[in-house]
C-alpha cells in the first residue's frame, strides 16, 4: 500500500466512510496502518485533512476540497484504464444514490445480472428518500424521479410511470370506491414523498383539469411507508406505478378513477462529472435504461 495511488485511493475511503477501520477492511489493512498511510500523506502535504476523534474521522476544509481534486482524478485515470483496457471490463468502485424503495423494488432485482457482467466492480448502494448530493457524498450516479435541477449534470432518462392513486380492497370496503374526483374530499388519505400535494390532486380528462382538496390524516417521509399504510387500510395513496406495481398485480391495491389522467413521473440517472463520468457509472446507467426500455 506504499504506491501514490493506492495512498490516494484508500485517503478517499477513508473520507466517505469516516472511518480508518471501516476503510482499512475495504483493502485488508489494519487501523493503525491506515492512520500511518494518511498521517504520512499529511505530513508530505503540510496540511491536516482529518479531524479525529475518539468516535469519528471527519475532513477539515483543506481535507474536504483536497477530496474533490483527487476524486477527480482518480475518475479520469479510470476512465484511462478504462480505454486502454478495451475489454469492457469495469473494476472499482462504484456509488449509486437511491430511494430506498425503488431499489428494494427495481434495482436490486436488476443487479446480479449486472455484477455478473463486472465481477471486478464493487456497488455502494446509497439508500435514502432523501435526495442526495453528488459531490458532498461522492455519489457516481443517482437515481432520481422527477424534474431534475443539477444543471451541470448529465442525465440518462431510464422511464416515464404513470402516476396513480390507490387504496386496499378492505379501505374501499368501508369507505366506499370514489367515482369521480369529488368524492376525495370525504376520504382519508396518505401523504409520502411522491405524492402529488399534501393539500390537493390535480386529474385531466376530456381536455378539462379538475384540482381536489384531500385531506391527509396520516403523512410520512419514506415512499415505502405510505404504501404500507395502503395495505393497511388506512386511505387512498399517490403514487408512482413503479411504487406499487406488484400490488397492485396481487390485488392488494386497486387502482382508482382509472379514466382520469394525473401525470407521469419520469426517472432519471444523473451521472456526476458530466462528460467526464466514471464508466461504471455509465455503464450502469445504460444498463437500467435497456431494463427498463419497456416498462410502463
Amino acid at each position: 500500500m506504499s504506491d501514490r495511488i493506492s495512498t490516494l485511493r484508500l485517503f478517499c475511503r477513508v473520507a466517505r466512510t469516516g472511518s480508518f477501520t471501516a476503510a482499512g477492511k475495504e483493502v485488508d489493512l489494519s487501523q493503525p496502518s491506515v492512520s500511518r498511510i494518511i498521517s504520512n500523506l499529511e505530513k508530505e502535504l503540510g496540511v491536516a485533512l482529518f479531524i479525529r476523534n475518539t468516535h469519528t474521522v471527519k475532513l477539515t476544509e483543506a481535507g474536504a476540497d483536497y477530496l474533490a481534486r483527487i476524486e477527480a482524478i482518480l475518475s479520469a485515470l479510470e476512465e484511462a484504464n478504462h480505454q486502454v483496457r478495451g475489454d469492457g471490463k469495469l473494476k472499482g468502485r462504484l456509488r449509486v444514490g437511491v430511494a430506498t424503495s425503488f431499489a428494494v423494488r427495481e434495482i436490486l432485482p436488476r443487479l446480479p445480472d449486472f455484477l455478473d457482467q463486472h465481477p471486478g466492480l464493487n456497488v455502494d448502494l446509497v439508500l435514502t428518500d432523501a435526495r442526495q448530493d453528488l459531490i458532498s457524498q461522492a455519489i457516481d450516479v443517482a437515481l432520481r424521479f422527477g424534474p431534475l435541477s443539477d444543471s451541470t449534470m448529465v442525465a440518462r432518462r431510464l422511464a416515464i410511470t404513470p402516476r396513480l392513486i390507490a387504496a386496499s380492497p378492505a379501505y374501499l370496503a368501508k369507505a366506499g370506491t370514489p367515482q369521480i374526483p369529488a368524492d376525495l374530499a370525504g376520504h382519508k388519505v396518505i401523504i409520502g414523498p411522491s405524492s402529488m400535494g399534501s393539500t390537493g390532486w390535480t386529474f385531466k380528462k376530456d381536455g378539462k383539469t379538475l384540482s381536489v382538496r384531500i385531506d391527509s390524516q396520516l403523512m410520512v417521509t419514506v415512499n415505502e411507508a405510505s404504501t404500507a399504510a395502503a395495505l393497511a387500510g388506512m386511505g387512498i395513496i399517490s403514487t408512482a406505478v413503479l411504487g406499487c406495481r406488484a400490488e397492485l398485480e396481487r390485488g392488494e391495491l386497486v387502482q382508482l378513477l382509472t379514466g382520469w389522467e394525473i401525470g407521469t413521473i419520469e426517472v432519471n440517472a444523473l451521472l456526476a462529472g458530466g462528460k467526464t463520468a466514471k464508466p461504471s457509472a455509465l455503464a450502469f446507467a445504460e444498463y437500467l435504461q435497456a431494463s427498463f426500455h419497456n416498462i410502463a
